[in-house]
């Protein structure tokens, strides 16, 4: 959602310790004219969204989220210099299946 004081900044936050992003959260989108008109900018067509753009009509308050990196956070906690060392079953390009 964009800072009411000045739209050219959004309303997020960034949690870092030693250098590396461990939270991130931001005030979702609640004005159905603001999301249609960014869902256009993004090359989105709108009509594909319309039931979703609809329910923000009927009155959803302003809300928002955050999520927290918690292998991150194990990784700089314990000193490791790779997150793939803080997962069971690492994830990347050449292993997608445990």
């Amino acid at each position: 959602m964009p800072c009411d004081d000045n739209p050219e900044f959004s309303n997020s936050f960034d949690v870092f310790i030693r250098g590396e992003e461990i939270i991130s959260g931001a005030q979702h989108i609640h004005v159905p004219e603001l999301l249609a008109e960014r869902a256009e900018a993004c090359g989105i067509e709108v009509e594909t969204i319309s039931t979703y753009i609809d329910s923000f009509r009927y009155g959803v308050p302003p809300h928002g989220g955050s999520g927290a990196g918690l292998e991150r956070v194990v990784m700089l906690f314990c000193g490791l210099n790779n997150i793939r060392k803080t997962s069971l079953f690492p994830r990347d390009p050449r292993r997608l299946a445990p």
